[in-house]
Order: C-alpha cells, then structure tokens, then sequence
C-alpha cells in the first residue's frame, strides 16, 4: 500500500497561500473516535479544528455503518417476532413492505443524530472544515475542499480516518447487482435471492434483513465456521436459527467467480475437496472486511510507521512515531469498533492536554446483532486454547431461565470464564436476545477485577436474562 496519492487535476491544484491558518489540534475524521477526540480535546481549552468530507460529524459508523444497519435489523426484528407470534396465539396479516418509507425511517435516524453533532461542533466553538488533509510534513497538511486547496499549520494533529469494505480483486466491481456493505445499506429493493460472500458479522448481520424482507440468502465463507475466531458454542446457538432461516450456509467454501448476466449474478463455488458449483443469484454482498483508510494521508512526508495490514503503529497513548501526531480508531489496528474508537479519542485528547493517560482496558466487549445477538468481552475460550492456558468456565443453557422461556427463546447460553486458582474474571460471553445490552456487565466486572465469587453473590433481578450471568458463575462452586 503507498502513501503517494493519485495525481489528478484535483491533487495538482495550486494551494491558496492566502487560505494559510493554524490549530492547536486538528482532527482528520470525524467518526465516533474523530468527533470524541474533538469534543474532549475542546472540553480541556484547546482550539480544535475537525476536517471531514460530510456536512456533520457521524463518520461510517452514523452515516453508512453502525446506525442505519441496526435500523434495518430493527425492521428485521419486529417481522420475525410477528410471525413467531402464531406459536402463543397471536396471528398478524401478512405484512406489506413500504422500502420507501423504511429508508426514509433509517435516514431521518442518520439525520437526528448527525445534526445533533452537528450542533454540538458549533457549541463547542469546534472550527468544522469539510473536506480532505494530506500531511506534508509532520507540521503541516493540505486541505481539500470542493473549490480550493489551503496549508494549515498544526502543533498537534489526531488521525481519525476510519476503514473502507475490502474489495475482491478480479471481480466485477461496477456492476449494481455486487454490492458492498454501503450500497446494501441503501436498500434499493428486496432480491429474490442473495449470495452474501463472507461469514463474519457484517455478512450475517444484512443477511439477516435481507432474509427477513423475503430474499432467500445464502452465505459462503472459506473458513470451516461462521464468525471465525468467535467462541464455537455461542456461534451454534446462532447457526442453529440461522439455518432456518437462510437458504444455505456453505463453510469451508470460496467463490472462485462472479459472471454477470442477463438474469443476475452467476458464481461459481468451490469447497474444501475442489469440488465446483455454479449457482445463480439476482445479487451478491461482498462482505470479507474492513482495511484501514491510511494511504492517501501523505504519511510518507512522516516518520509515522504502519504495519504490513496499514494500520498505524501508535504507543499507549495513541502517539504515532511522530511525537505530536496521534492515530485513533479503525485506522490505528484491531479491534475496528466504534465505542474502541471512542475512548481511544479521549485518551489521545487528554496527553495532547498534558493529562497522565493510557489507553489499556481490560475488555473491549464485542456485540454481533444478528437474531439472537452473540458478544462477548475479555479472554475467549478460543483465544484461552490457543494460548495454552489454564482456564475454568461456568455455563448456563437459557432453557432453564423463565425469562428465556417467556420470550418464546431459550436457546441462548451464557458463560464465563475464570482463572482457577485466583477465581479472577476473564472473560464473558452471551448468545440470545439482548446479548449485547447483558454484556456492559461483564465488561464492568472484568474492569473492577471482580472473582467469580462477586458475580455468584450480587443479586440479580427474577425473572431477568441478567441472572444467567450469576447463574453461570454458581455452576463454578460446589454446593455446600
């Protein structure tokens, strides 16, 4: 990957000296980490100026990630419950989709809370630029608006750039039938069938509203599981409803083509034995990840250093190797979430304030929203079995928590995982509804260096899903 950007008309434009101007802090990217990093920086006195592309700040996440897909998945939710409905009595009509009004409903979501930030920026007396910087040195950036170029001069500057979907090289990559995940965001209309290429989060999670409107989907991934790297029993509780509710989940599978035609999409698939299949599908989601956006940032005019994946290498504090430059979010490494983006933001804002801060938590939770929900926070058993370590875990099946039973959903499961000789917390996982809202608890007790003991002896509310967390920490303990 070079740092060298594109020449183009717009890259050899003439920069205005007259448009020359200075920040004490200037922010590229105004994603959750850029506008954190933005707000707490002007919190603590510092004159903040943020550059990004959009009229407000909100980044991917607000704008074409985070938001709008839990606004589809929402819609998803309410018409799986509805037909579910039947099994305790209550039988709805058939439901008749208005897309009109659905992408209407999740953009005026975008708008409020884009707007509010908005709002916030001129609070804050936040100087907003709209438009792109490139480093030209470790003092300077030029600034890209629609019109014109200017220098800016800063003392400090923060990158804040996020991560773009990965595209498959050799495939068709204008065609309005192969999407990414923006474009299946946009929700253009309802495809009878789907083929969603890539098992991780992002692939499951539209494959999900796509199923749910009515397209029969079907999900390819190389690896000989879904969500690779997620622990394999809270992946089951999720691939046992998914199989009822995709048309075909293939592991173990890579698309070797993707042909267009009249009639869509024609792919040719081939599993773990070299065996080929084509199939056909009127549209196909590109879903194998995200890469970092540093590559057209001007880092070579740096000393900033980026791994062999384009990440940015910063320290503790999010410093890169130029001491007044900081890298925060999916551009600065794994894992690529939003809420890590965030508090990395604040972290960066308060060193250039002088602060004495580290970035160094002990759980990063993780939430995939599909239907049932999985997360998770802290040492996986996974991750415990590669490492060779000695864990303990305690486990609780929802089938025996009346509220589980309640909600017509007792398939889920929570389990936490303990040091033995110490009985120190190590990490939480959930599968089934509300599994990412049930997660805060476990991350807070991983932070306060809770022992199982602490979660088996706070009192819980009955009949609640949370009590499954001190449930599973009981299993731990002989009776006594």
């Amino acid at each position: 990957m070079t740092d060298k950007p594109t020449e183009s008309p717009a890259n050899k434009a003439h920069v205005d000296p007259t448009r020359n101007s200075q920040a004490d802090v200037l922010v590229i990217g105004g994603g959750p980490g850029g506008y954190s990093a933005a707000f707490h920086a002007a919190d603590l006195g510092l004159q903040v100026t943020l550059v990004d592309p959009e009229d407000n700040p909100g980044g991917v996440c607000l704008y074409r990630g985070c938001i709008p897909s839990k606004a589809l998945l929402h819609v998803a939710k309410t018409l799986t419950e509805a037909a579910e409905a039947a099994s305790y009595g209550v039988i709805f009509a058939k439901p008749q989709l208005n897309l009109h009004e659905m992408r209407s409903w999740k953009d005026n979501i975008v708008g409020q809370l884009t707007q509010g930030l908005g709002q916030l920026v001129q609070k804050k007396k936040i100087h907003h630029i709209r438009g792109r910087a490139r480093f030209l040195d470790a003092g300077r950036v030029v600034i890209e608006q629609e019109d014109h170029k200017s220098e800016w001069v800063f003392s400090h500057a923060i990158v804040a750039t996020g991560s773009r979907p990965i595209a498959l090289p050799g495939f068709p990559s204008f065609s309005p039938r192969i999407m990414n995940s923006t474009i299946a965001l946009e929700l253009a209309d309802v495809p009878k069938s789907l083929l969603v290429v890539g098992g991780g989060y992002i692939g499951l999670e539209l494959g999900t509203v796509y199923a749910a409107l009515g397209t029969k989907v079907t999900v390819v991934e190389m690896m000989p599981n879904i969500l690779p790297g997620v622990d394999k029993d809270l992946v089951s509780v999720l691939k046992r409803r998914l199989d009822n509710v995709f048309a075909d989940i293939l592991v173990r599978t890579r698309v070797q083509a993707l042909k267009e035609q009249k009639n869509g999409i024609q792919a040719t698939l081939v599993d773990k034995d070299g065996h080929e299949r084509r199939r056909l599908f009127h549209k196909v989601l590109i879903a194998v990840g995200r890469v970092p956006n540093s590559g057209e940032l001007g880092l070579a005019n740096t000393r900033i250093v980026k791994d062999d994946r384009g990440f940015i290498r910063v320290d503790g504090q999010r410093r890169t190797h130029e001491p007044n430059i900081f890298a925060i979010g999916d551009v600065a490494g794994e894992p690529m979430l939003a809420h890590k983006a965030t508090h990395e933001g604040r972290v960066a804002a308060a060193a250039i304030a002088g602060r004495k801060v580290v970035f160094e938590p002990r759980a990063i939770p993780a939430v995939v929203y599909t239907d049932p929900e999985i997360a998770w926070c802290g040492l996986t058993q996974t991750e415990a079995q590669q490492q060779k370590r000695k864990i303990k875990v305690g486990k609780i099946p929802w089938g025996a928590s009346g509220r589980a039973l309640t909600m017509g959903r007792n398939t889920g499961l929570t389990k936490i995982i303990i040091e033995p000789e110490s009985e120190r917390l190590l990490g939480v996982g959930l599968a089934g509804p509300g599994a990412g809202e049930l997660i805060a608890e476990g991350a807070l007790a991983l932070e306060m260096g809770a022992v199982a003991e602490d979660l088996r002896l706070t009192i819980h509310p009955h009949p609640t899903l949370s009590e499954t967390v001190m449930e599973a920490a009981e299993t731990l303990f002989k009776p006594r």
